[in-house]
């Protein structure tokens, strides 16, 4: 059984569902000791999802009572009953709305009471108690008791208790104590709930013999009991900026602030209040919202202002604890003051003639900010510049207005000019009753010697185009001011003005005359109008310039013409393709457009016009056509009936999915240098096929060598002073009708035989030589008579054939025909010499020559033998292998 001075309970809430109205929880039951003194705190009443709802909290019974943050105790020494006692607190919010709490107390010293019965029974919730509170930073003196720990089986056993956890064995070590033998808990030292707002450890019950544990482990919450002990702080940055001369009520910033204390109670309920400038400045004491309470900020009065304002806990109470700080609102710039003029008007003399000279400087003021369209003036001349001869801008530095003569004044016109200057900012005025202000500015032209002013600054004349050299087209003069006369004044043509040396200007009357022919369609002329300046000097060197404007008029000399374009007609799944023709003229109506389209009659069948426009017409094939390119006559006019014949290139073909032919990617992609080796490669093809032409219709020069014993023979022309022509390692085309029998030559049906190394005659006799017909580098024709020498590699293989079956039959058929003494033709005979005679002796048989035999004497042969020494000393070499 607790000791009776021992009255700190703990709380131990059961929570109900609550209806979707109410903030509060419904019921509230708690264990509490049977004898409460005045003060005791029983439990409390859960305001968190009241948010910051002001509540007015009552109790129904009088010996109990509730504070504003839900807190249930007593209010004079009270007794509760064995079966328990139960009230309400009611709940009432700002706009009326209730609430009711039911309150069911029971007392702890029930718990133990229990017959020898029911001492056997163990009831496991009665070992928990509820939560044990302790305040925070208490003041002592320590240790502090804090309450009981007991456990069911005490009953039967003698038990001591121990706790471990937070507090006792680990961080913080050493705020609470228990004593075993009866379960008194005591803190130690003030804890600080900021810190530490609850402690949880666990309690065991041992049976003080046998050190076995008795019951269950008791876990233990001791909760840290919020008390005011830290002042709000602000959280954010107390600068706010707002417009200047804002509408009351306008949005400056919000306040932000916050509390260390236990959340949702009175020690953090904080109240916002102003403690200057509430003349122009308003803050909601809940949300903290700074509003403005009038327009009358004005930033050219007072462009920052330094707000103090305080907040306090306790929703404001006096005993609450508070903090100050000043927040700094700025104002930013509004257009609300107008460009003032300090002058209230301005004068300034300007000589005649001048122009783009600055006439006077008008200053202004402004109160806005400084650098900000609000400050920047714009200046306008709104009266006296109808003629266009000032211009006025300003100056980026200063604000000020530069007046501007652009063009040339009068004196004997005008002496004097008023204008009316008027000034105002890049923005409009806002919030304000001003508006824009002018000044009068008074202007007095001197007088200055002139030159001759022509007729009219610009003289208009229109010309058609074409016209003949020498036409006559207008005449522009001057007059002296002085003198209102043109006596003496001449007339020049400033030559740059005139860029196609069109105009020429008689000098002494001012007459205007074609030099060239005029063409409107030029690139010199813009918008069909061509512009030179004519100056005029008078007798005293004195000079004015005009300009002559000639509005040219068109003609028709221009025919109608066809846009070059890539012009593919495609042709898809049979359905033909058409192409669009588009047409342009220089000129322009009515020469130009519509234009009329009509095709040539050679074409008139074959190709068709459809949809026709005032400048384009589809040209499509009227039959199918193979693919490959056509050129289509068309007929264009213009509407006058002028127009030409052209030509239309177009493509036809099945085009691919991207509507181009096959090919025509890659013709696209030919560069200069591919073009280039094409045409290369087709000049040096032309080349080849005039050269073989010449080759094989070339015939071979024969010559006869006529020997001193009269025997003669025939020797082979050859125009160069080399050893000969290189011997060719190509077959000889054997004729038809022969063959190739060891090293003899069979003709058919003749029954004759040669021998294929011979292939000459040397002095009417033939020479034998190791060439074979069939291998050999060089083929040679001989008919024993006369011999004819002919590369067949040099001819064309047709020709060769031919010439070889030629030669082959004659040859055969000789050696046929002829007796047994044709063989003396081919002996060994002696060779006419010519100067001195040959060391070597005669070189016309090749066949006494062996392999044993030394050639070094061919190496003594004159100059005009010593080629052939080294033809036929080659050929024996070549036999011989």
């Amino acid at each position: 059984m607790f000791k009776d001075d021992i009255f700190s309970v703990g709380l131990f809430f059961v929570f109900l569902c609550s209806s979707a109205e109410s903030c509060v929880q419904t019921d509230v039951q708690a264990q509490v000791p049977q004898r409460l003194q005045r003060g005791h705190v029983i439990s409390k009443v859960n305001l968190g999802n009241c948010g910051t709802r002001h509540l007015d909290l009552t109790c129904s019974d009088p010996d109990f009572a509730v504070k504003p943050d839900g807190t249930i105790l007593t209010s004079q020494l009270t007794t509760i009953p064995d079966d328990g006692r139960s009230f309400s607190v009611l709940a009432k919010s700002e706009t009326g709305q209730t609430w009711r709490v039911n309150v069911a107390l029971f007392p702890a010293d029930q718990v133990f009471q229990k017959s020898s019965n029911d001492a056997l029974k163990r009831f496991k919730r009665r070992w928990r108690p509820p939560p044990f509170n302790v305040i925070e930073n208490d003041k002592g003196p320590f240790p502090k008791n804090v309450e009981y720990v007991a456990s069911d089986s005490s009953v039967d056993h003698i038990v001591y208790y121990t706790v471990e956890g937070m507090g006792i064995d680990s961080e913080p070590v050493g705020i609470f104590r228990l004593y075993g033998d009866s379960g008194l808990l005591q803190i130690l030292q003030a804890v600080d709930r900021e810190q530490y707002s609850r402690f949880d450890f666990v309690a065991h019950a041992f049976d003080k013999f046998s050190n076995v544990e008795t019951d269950q482990p008791l876990p233990i919450t001791v909760y840290v009991q919020d008390v005011n002990d830290n002042a709000p702080e602000f959280s954010s940055l107390l600068i706010f900026v707002t417009e200047e001369h804002s509408k009351q009520g306008t949005y400056v910033g919000i306040v932000n602030a916050t509390d260390k204390d236990e959340p949702n109670t009175l020690h953090t309920k904080i109240k916002y209040s102003l403690l200057n400038c509430t003349d122009l400045f308003t803050i909601d004491p809940y949300s903290g919202v700074l509003r403005t309470s009038n327009d009358r900020l004005d930033r050219e009065t007072q462009d920052r202002y330094y707000v103090q304002m305080e907040i306090r806990d306790m929703n404001g109470a006096p005993d609450g604890l508070s903090r100050t700080g000043v927040a700094v609102v700025s104002l930013t710039d509004i257009n609300d003051n107008p460009p003032t003029f300090r002058q209230t008007v301005y004068k300034a003399k300007v000589l005649e003639n001048q122009s783009n000279v600055q006439v006077l400087r008008i200053p202004v003021d402004d109160l806005d900010l400084k650098g900000t369209p609000n400050w920047k003036a714009e200046y306008d001349i709104t009266k006296g510049n109808e003629s266009g001869n000032f211009w006025i801008t300003t100056d980026p530095t200063t604000n000020e207005g530069l007046l501007y003569v652009v063009r040339p004044l009068d004196r004997e016109k005008q002496e004097k000019l008023n204008l009316e200057v008027r000034a105002r900012n890049q923005v409009p005025l806002t919030r304000t009753t001003a508006t824009w202000q002018t000044v009068p500015v008074e202007l007095s032209v001197e007088d200055v010697d002139e030159g001759p002013e022509f007729s009219v600054p610009i003289l208009q004349l229109r010309v058609k185009e074409n016209l003949p050299n020498g036409t006559h087209i207008g005449v522009y003069t001057a007059i002296d001011p002085e003198t209102k006369s043109s006596t003496g004044i001449k007339y020049y043509k400033i030559p740059q003005s005139d860029r196609g040396s069109w105009i020429s200007v008689v000098e002494n009357t001012g007459e205007l005359k074609t030099a060239n022919i005029i063409d409107r369609e030029s690139p010199l002329v813009i918008n069909d109008t061509y512009n030179i300046t004519v100056k005029a000097v008078d007798q005293s060197q004195k000079s004015g310039t005009g300009t002559v404007m000639i509005l040219i008029e068109d003609v028709n000399d221009n025919s109608p013409f066809i846009k070059p374009s890539k012009r593919v007609a495609c042709t898809s799944n049979g359905k033909r393709g058409s192409v669009l023709i588009k047409a342009e003229d220089y000129d322009k109506p009515p020469y130009a457009i519509p234009f009329s389209f009509e095709l040539g009659s050679e074409f008139a069948g074959k190709w068709k016009l459809t949809n026709a426009t005032a400048t384009t017409v589809m040209l499509e094939p009227a039959e199918d056509m193979p693919n490959g390119m056509y050129q289509v006559p068309l007929i264009i006019k213009d509407l006058q009936g002028e127009g030409d014949k052209q030509m239309v290139s177009i493509r036809v073909c099945d085009c691919q999915s991207n509507g181009e032919c096959p090919d025509s990617g890659v013709s696209a992609r030919l560069g200069g240098w591919a073009i280039l080796a094409m045409l290369l490669s087709l000049l040096l093809l032309l080349l080849l096929c005039l050269l073989l032409l010449f080759v094989c219709t070339t015939k071979g020069e024969k010559l006869q060598m006529i020997d001193d014993d009269g025997s003669g023979g025939m020797l082979l022309k050859s125009n160069t002073e080399a050893p000969g022509e290189e011997v060719k390692e190509a077959p000889l085309l054997i004729a038809p009708g022969s063959k190739v029998d060891g090293g003899s030559f069979t003709k058919g049906g003749g029954g004759g035989t040669i021998d294929y190394r011979t292939i000459g005659s040397y002095g009417g006799q033939n020479v034998m030589g190791q060439q074979s017909v069939l291998g050999g580098s060089q083929g040679m024709y001989g008919t024993g008579q006369f011999n004819t020498f002919q590369k067949y590699s040099d001819m064309a293989t047709v020709e060769t054939w031919r010439t070889n079956e030629l030669y082959l039959d004659n040859k055969l058929y000789h050696f046929g025909e002829e007796d047994d003494g044709r063989f003396a033709a081919d002996v060994l005979k002696p060779y006419g010499y010519e100067g001195a005679g040959s060391p070597a002796g005669s070189v016309g048989c090749c066949s006494i020559l062996s392999d044993r035999e030394p050639v070094d004497f061919l190496d003594s042969l004159g100059p005009k033998f010593r080629t052939l020494a080294d033809v036929c000393t080659s050929r024996a070499v070549k036999g011989g292998q």
